[in-house]
């Protein structure tokens, strides 16, 4: 079950292309380090060969220890002192203790592929979260390369310097000092990992052990030279402003107590290699890029036999080695060496080791292998962003690997951006946009285990327990506090980066089938505040339009879709469709596979609706159905939509609209992922529209039986017809409704003698009408009310009826023009029968009359984008039904996009 849940987490954002982020290779071919391929929906065991002590303690040790260990102790003990040295490792180590918490939760709660950190935050947080950390994390791995590398040329310097005047250290000084001349060897040290990475990662894990051995052979001659080594004094010359020498007296003391005293406080003096005088945060800057090294392990993941297990238990563990090395280390430090020879001279554990070599060794060893982690861990990362199609074509040649599999142009990519970090020149200058980098990551892998947490998901069961929503909530509040301590101008930019990038992808809109935890906590939120939504508590002047609207062929009904996507106003808005058929004579549900189709139209249509789709015997009882148990809690449809029950042979919307007849050639390299449903498959799964002489699947009897039974359940209908003719409803149109015209006829024409302009139905079409005219593409459109009067008769009544309507026009407040329609001429053609309710149009009505109103629409209304009108209560009697329609058909014949409408609950109201 897990295997094959993860198997879906490695598929790209879009279809075409590498599959997942891996480094084996997948079921679509992606390559790894090793020739050999493995089998779909597994990983290549063959090339998960690293246990926890190779595969993690070893290069997050040694990214810990780094250039730090050996070049900037005493820099960090000489300006802070002891007691804020302490503070600060203890900080930093605090910092990176709570995010180890969150990395060992989410590494704990399934299977882990290929691509460290960036994996644990895309795959929890979604990609365009996962694609801006993701991207952000590359920078500082390349920063931190660069960092690394000036590290070691300044070590190099220090020994093989050609220049006296700088160091009086020991060595063959043959290499003349310079920034350019920094920068060449920086170079040339970077065309050496470069060359290591373009062979291939292997060397490198191949050779971390031996590194390590040296490294820790290296600190322990550190450690027995203080209490080997005899106490001495020192001369340094620095070359400071005006080419003037400073010389500098400094002594090893041995092990002292007024050394250990002296040292205890701060001392933040100039910096020798920058200029500048240090403080709590340019100091602590440079001892934090020890700890960026903590997810070197979680990086390992795609090589990594048993990636759960191994990489909480070994970051763990040399999270404490490390930590007590430097504790160590800082003490001994600072109780034998006086302050300015910490301060003076960042290579003194040379001066006072039994054999100085063993530090340059150790030096040159942690320092390269820093530099080639950074870069390995850096191009694995691009690369993975570049498999998942998240930034388009800026880093597609970064897919490109080798035969065996190794991704050269991501390291090319990565070699390159590192090149122009080492112009910064010295290793103090880049150290604070390093570890701002790193905290951001950092918070954001706090932020992926807070909100898994937060979303309470049932599948979110990490074996790792020693972590909780607090720890997860401090380390990023700690994250973000340190990086503005440190530098609020990096901080700041830092940010503004990250959102851009947000923006970026969130504009580009990449889907993917990861798994969203946005989605989980929507859902977390959307539960408690629908329970919220208490439907007792429901009033009249909070009322909105919440619509079911009924779609048999979407080809023919996309514009009424739109129509009605304008007219819900923030309400609630489904499309329901009924597809027939028995579910016991079925094998399984049919309807369970449409949903992606119907969600895929929703998508291309940019409509704001959900989907509810049901099986049932009959279109009617299907539409009951959904009436019923469409929504939850409080948002359930109370307004009906049905398109009209005529003869007219419909039109095909996706021939029409471009978005549908586009060409599938090419359509997903640059669209996203589209949960299986491509264009030529939507457009194949509904059918052709249907031509006259094709079967009815609808008789009229159950037409009309749907409109009673929506009124009988106390929901309000309405029926549209003509809506293929109205043009600029689209997401792309910009129509403001400025050349619209919205006209309401208010009164049941079809019974004259009612003479209410002020009865529930009639109040629920001045309503609809000004819901509509507050939606962005009707703001500007003008608004007609058409009163009908009867001048012949003595009473004028309909003068003070008149006044009576503008009244109410006016506290309604409803901007809108009353025009009045004489309509005497087409009243003389009307005759009620005896017995006739008064509510319901009778089947006795002349074509004369029927005519006549429809001459009378389209001589006041043939201008309009849309009218309003009443639709009267629907016969009681089934055989009514045909004459029913064939009244409405006749009424409405020729008008253009209009809206029949019978209304049954109240929705306007005067008072505050």
């Amino acid at each position: 079950m897990r295997l094959s849940a993860m198997a879906s987490e490695r598929s790209p954002l879009i279809t075409s292309g590498v599959c997942g982020l891996t480094l084996t290779t997948g079921p679509c071919g992606s390559a790894s380090d090793s020739p050999q391929e493995s089998s779909p929906g597994k990983p290549d065991q063959g090339l998960r060969r690293l246990n926890t002590f190779f595969g993690v303690m070893v290069p997050t040790i040694l990214s810990m220890f780094s250039i730090i260990l050996f070049l900037r102790t005493g820099f960090v003990v000489g300006h802070a002192g002891l007691l804020q040295g302490l503070l600060m490792v203890v900080v930093a180590y605090t910092i990176i203790s709570l995010t180890l918490l969150s990395i060992c939760a989410i590494s704990t709660n399934g299977a882990i592929q290929g691509g460290g950190a960036y994996y644990m935050i895309s795959r929890s947080l979604g990609p365009e979260f996962g694609g801006s950390i993701g991207l952000m994390f590359f920078l500082a791995k390349v920063f931190a390369c660069g960092e690394y590398v000036l590290g070691l040329v300044e070590a190099i310097l220090d020994v093989f310097g050609a220049d006296p005047e700088l160091s009086l250290s020991e060595g063959w000084r043959v290499l003349p000092h310079g920034y350019w001349y920094t920068v060449l060897y920086s170079s040339v040290v970077l065309l050496l990992c470069l060359f290591v990475c373009l062979v291939g990662a292997h060397i490198y894990s191949r050779t971390a052990f031996a590194i390590l051995l040296v490294v820790t052979v290296s600190l322990l001659s550190v450690f027995i030279s203080t209490v080997a080594v005899k106490p001495k004094d020192f001369v340094i010359l620095h070359q400071g402003p005006g080419n003037q020498t400073l010389l500098y007296n400094a002594s090893y003391t041995g092990f002292s107590a007024a050394t250990l005293r002296n040292n205890l406080g701060p001392g933040y003096s100039l910096d020798y290699s920058t200029n500048s005088v240090m403080s709590f945060a340019t100091v602590f800057a440079v001892m934090f890029t020890s700890c960026t090294g903590i997810m070197a392990g979680a990086n390992m993941s795609g090589e990594l036999k048993t990636p759960s297990i191994s990489i909480p238990k070994g970051t763990i563990i040399a999270v404490f080695y490390t930590f007590t090395v430097y504790v160590v280390l800082f003490i001994l430090v600072a109780a034998t060496c006086n302050r300015t020879l910490l301060i003076q001279d960042y290579g003194f554990l040379q001066r006072i080791n039994i054999w100085p070599p063993f530090v340059t060794i150790g030096i040159f060893c942690a320092s390269l292998s820093a530099a080639m982690c950074a870069m390995i861990g850096a191009s694995r990362i691009l690369h993975a962003l570049a498999l998942d199609h998240l930034f388009g074509l800026p880093l597609a040649p970064a897919t490109v690997t080798s035969n065996s599999g190794n991704p050269w142009v991501a390291v090319l990519y990565t070699w390159g951006l590192a090149q122009c970090v080492v112009f910064a020149g010295q290793l103090n200058a880049v150290a604070s946009l390093v570890t701002v980098f790193y905290l951001l990551a950092y918070a954001a892998v706090d932020l992926a285990c807070l909100a898994l947490e937060w979303a309470s998901a049932p599948n979110f069961r990490p074996t790792f327990q020693l972590f909780s929503w607090h720890t997860c909530l401090l380390g990023i509040l700690s994250c973000l506090v340190m990086m503005f301590v440190i530098n609020p101008v990096y901080s700041s930019g830092s940010i503004v980066l990250l959102l851009l990038l947000l923006l970026f992808l969130h504009y580009r809109s990449p889907t993917s089938s990861w798994g969203y935890i946005s989605q989980a906590l929507i859902f977390h939120q959307v539960r408690k505040y629908l329970l919220m939504l208490d439907v007792r508590k429901d009033h009249v002047k909070f009322w909105r339009p919440q619509v079911l609207l009924m779609v048999s062929n979407p080809r023919s009904s996309c514009q009424l879709i739109l129509f009605v996507n304008q007219l819900k106003k923030g309400g609630l808005f489904v499309l329901g469709h009924v597809q027939l058929g028995d579910l016991d004579s079925l094998p399984s549900d049919p309807v369970q596979t449409q949903y992606n189709f119907w969600l895929s139209l929703v998508d291309k249509l940019g409509v704001k609706a959900f989907v509810d789709l049901t099986l049932s015997p009959s279109v009617r009882q299907g539409t009951q159905h959904l009436l019923r148990i469409t929504g939850l809690g409080g948002m359930k449809p109370n307004t009906l939509v049905l398109g009209f029950y005529d003869s007219c042979t419909p039109d095909d919307f996706f021939l029409q609209d471009s978005a549908f007849c586009r060409s599938s050639v090419g359509e997903s390299s640059e669209g996203e992922y589209n949960f299986g449903v491509d264009l030529p498959s939507l457009q194949a799964h509904f059918p052709p529209v249907r031509h006259v002489e094709s079967p009815r699947w609808l008789l009229p009897e159950e037409y009309v039986g749907i409109i009673s039974d929506a009124i009988k359940m106390n929901k309000n209908v309405c029926l549209g017809r003509y809506f293929f003719e109205l043009q600029g409803e689209g997401k792309d149109s910009k129509v403001d409704g400025s050349e619209r015209t919205i006209d309401v006829w208010p009164l049941n024409l079809l019974q004259p003698g009612s003479g209410d302009y002020q009865d529930v139905c009639s109040l629920f079409l001045l309503q609809m009408a000004c819901v509509l005219n507050m939606s962005s593409k009707w703001r500007y459109a003008r608004m007609r009310i058409f009163l009908n009067v009867e001048t012949g008769s003595c009473d004028q009544g309909w003068v003070d009826n008149e006044e009576t309507f503008r009244e109410l026009l006016r506290k309604l407040r409803i901007r809108a023009s009353i025009k009045i329609v004489r309509w005497d001429s087409v009243v003389q053609h009307y005759a009620l029968p005896e017995g006739e309710r008064c509510g319901e149009p009778t089947p006795g009505l002349s074509e004369d009359f029927l005519s006549a109103v429809n001459c009378m629409l389209k001589e006041h209304s043939s201008q309009a984008a849309v009218r309003f009108l009443y639709l009267p209560r629907p016969p009681s009697g089934r055989n009514q039904s045909q004459h029913y329609l064939a009244q409405l058909e006749a009424v409405t014949y020729g008008l253009g996009p209009t809206l029949l409408i019978h209304g049954v609950t109240p929705v306007t109201y005067t008072d505050l």
